[in-house]
Parts: structure tokens; C-alpha cells; sequence
């Protein structure tokens, strides 16, 4: 159900102040040393965050998907890094609220809606990013329980989480794992096995993860035994989510860069004047707020189609497609404006320009977005 217009525009107002008073003042500094954010988690938690899109009747406040996509903008314009703690959390909760018994809801939605207990997606592996058929991961059953070995990469949150969806095969096929862990590099047989350096994306831990040995039960199965050999296609659904929060993340990392960008265009003169009164900075700014514009607009329609509940693979595969190459033409476009500036580490437009890159890659690369559009396309047009 829509999110009632005027608690909407409320909560996002919210959330504006908290980025302006608190982000944005230690953003930089966070991010150039790489350190966890915990002082604004705690504070993101206090505002009930994580628990956006969960249901109210297990503690969250069950906004719908726009006006979590205007959320994930705001927090992305002051550190994008602060939404890729959010995106997997949702992308778990969502999948248990969807797809988990009624148990498994019970058990952990409400503490997911408080951010006690924090969610993490568990799909990638060395040989398996875009092509998700080649997970190796498994899950063999044993009694009551099943006994994973495998190791999977780029797993945003998996030292922190306390709750990893996990992607195994089993011998019905690929099915999905709610697994329960200790947060901490070392909880039964799961290891942190290395934290992965990034070129941005920083304070938000994405790490390779290796199972060895490590036992579930048998409830940890998504939704229970009728959905063992079905956890692909559930997963993939969920990421329709996760694509959405990407476009919204690069929206909000596209108008910080173009509100930067205008900005020094007014404070910085050559020859005079103002260089945004040179015709070759007005037409890159016009360009640039052309872009963003649409890159808003096909995320918000993308967000409609999915609280609807109606199919939107191509739509949030388009807006994640436009949005993220928006956001890196507005970055570099940014740092030219701002000249030599723009190359320093004494303004943000730098950071904007390495973050921008991971929304071109996160959530399937922009490769695989345009097959899933064309795919979509042909589908829907067959003759």
C-alpha cells in the first residue's frame, strides 16, 4: 500500500536533516580511512532504518518501495556507503517476508526491523557472478541438518551480519539458505576468509567468505522443503529490490556530484566572470541535470511497478542501467569542472567518482542489465 503522501515527504525531510547534521560532516573523513560507521548505524537504527519496508506487524514501518528509494537517494547524496549497509539487510528481510514461513517471519523479522539482527546476500562466487547457474556452494543433507562447503565473494556486510542469505546447491538445485551466524570474522564453520580492498565503496566491509563443515538445520531452508532446488528464482525476484536501491543510490551520488558542480561554476571565475556563465559549462550543466532528472524518474517508475506487485525486471534493469551510467558521467563531468580541485582529496568530488563505478558493477553488471531488457522486451513483444 503507498506510503501516505505527507508522512512520506516527513520521513524523507528526516532523513534529509540527519545527512546534512550528521553525514556530511564526517563523511570524508570516514571514508578515506576506510572505518565502519558505527556512531551513525547506532543513529540509523534510533530512526528505524532497517527496518523501512518491513511489515508494522513485525516492528518495522512498512513504507513502501518509492519513498524507500527517496530514502536511499537522501543517504546515498551524503555517503553512498551508508546505503550499501541497508540494501543487502532489506534484500534478506524482504525474501523472509515474501517467501519464509511463518516461523521463520516470527523468529526474524522483528529483530531485523530494530537492526539487531542485520541480513547480508550471500550469491557470488569466484566463477559465479552474473552467471548464477555455476554456483558450486553446497548444501548436502545429513539427519535433520545440512553440512555447507563452499566459498563466496564479495559479500557486502558478511562479517557484521548476523543472518546470511545463502545460495547452495542441493540435490533438488540451487536453493536458498537462511543462514544464522555470530557476527564477527569466525562463527561455527563460517570464516571471514579476507576482507577485500576497494577502490571506493569504503567503511562497509565486503568480504570472501568460506563454509567449511558448517551445519544448518533443516528449517533454515527458505520457506521450508517445498522451495529446495526453487532458491534462484526467488533470490533474482529480491534483486529487482536491490536494483531499484542501486538506481536510487546512484541518483543520490549523481545530484551530489551536479549540486557541487553548479555551485563551484558560481563561486569560480576565469577571465572575469563566473565560468558558469562560459557556454561550455552551461551546456554540461544542463546536460548533466537533463540526465539526472530521467535517471529519477525511471527510478521511481521502477519502484511503482514493484509495490504494485506487478513484474519490473525490465524497468528496474533500465533505471539501474541509466542511473548508474548517469551517475559516472555526472562524477567525471563534476571533477572537470572543478579543474585540478576537483582531483584532490580536499573535496568530495573525488570520492563521488570512485563510488560511482560500483553501482555500474553491484547488482548485476550493466551488461547483464541490457540482456535482461532486451530479454524482457522480447518477451513481452512476441509475436
Amino acid at each position: 500500500m503507498p506510503t501516505d503522501a505527507a508522512l512520506a515527504d516527513e520521513l524523507v525531510a528526516a532523513v534529509r536533516t540527519f545527512v546534512a547534521k550528521e553525514v556530511l560532516p564526517v563523511a570524508s573523513d570516514l571514508e578515506h580511512t576506510d572505518t565502519y560507521p558505527d556512531a551513525l548505524v547506532t543513529q540509523m537504527r534510533e530512526m528505524g532504518l532497517f527496518g523501512v519496508t518491513i511489515p508494522p506487524d513485525y516492528g518495522g514501518l512498512g513504507l513502501d518501495i518509492v519513498t524507500y528509494a527517496r530514502i536511499v537517494e537522501e543517504i546515498s547524496f551524503g555517503w553512498m556507503s551508508l546505503t550499501g549497509i541497508l540494501n543487502t539487510h532489506f534484500i534478506s528481510a524482504t525474501l523472509i517476508a515474501a517467501h519464509g514461513t511463518q516461523e521463520q517471519r516470527d523468529s526474524w523479522l522483528p529483530p531485523m526491523a530494530t537492526g539487531e539482527l542485520r541480513g547480508c546476500l550471500s550469491l557470488s562466487e569466484a566463477d559465479a557472478g552474473s552467471d548464477t547457474k555455476s554456483i558450486r556452494c553446497r548444501a548436502t543433507p545429513d539427519g535433520d541438518e545440512y553440512v555447507i562447503e563452499g566459498t563466496k565473494m564479495w559479500v557486502t556486510n558478511g562479517e557484521r551480519a548476523g543472518i546470511v542469505t545463502l545460495a547452495a546447491r542441493t540435490p533438488e538445485g540451487i536453493t536458498c539458505f537462511m543462514v544464522e551466524k555470530e557476527p564477527g570474522p569466525r562463527s561455527g564453520g563460517i570464516t571471514v576468509s579476507r576482507t577485500i580492498e576497494k577502490l571506493g565503496y569504503k567503511g562497509v566491509e565486503t568480504v570472501e567468505m568460506s563454509y567449511e563443515g558448517h551445519r544448518v538445520p533443516a528449517g533454515a531452508v527458505l520457506g521450508g522443503p517445498d522451495n529446495l532446488g526453487r532458491g534462484l528464482p526467488l533470490i533474482l525476484g529480491a534483486l529487482e529490490l536491490g536494483r531499484i536501491n542501486i538506481a536510487a543510490r546512484a541518483c543520490g551520488v549523481g545530484r551530489a556530484a551536479f549540486e557541487a558542480a553548479i555551485r563551484y561554476a558560481q563561486q569560480r571565475h576565469t577571465f572575469g566572470v563566473p565560468i558558469a556563465r562560459h557556454q561550455a559549462i552551461q551546456f554540461k550543466l544542463a546536460d548533466m541535470a537533463t540526465k539526472l532528472e530521467a535517471a529519477r524518474l525511471l527510478t521511481m517508475s521502477a519502484a511503482e511497478k514493484k509495490e504494485a506487485g506487478e513484474r519490473c525486471d525490465v524497468e528496474a534493469g533500465m533505471a539501474k542501467l541509466f542511473a548508474s551510467e548517469t551517475a559516472f558521467e555526472l562524477a567525471t563531468e563534476a571533477m572537470r569542472i572543478h579543474g585540478g580541485y576537483g582531483y584532490t582529496t580536499e573535496l568530495p568530488v573525488e570520492r563521488y567518482y570512485r563510488d560511482a563505478p560500483l553501482m555500474i558493477i553491484g547488482e548485476g553488471t550493466n551488461e547483464i542489465q541490457r540482456l535482461v531488457i532486451a530479454r524482457g522486451l522480447l518477451d513481452r513483444y512476441a509475436e
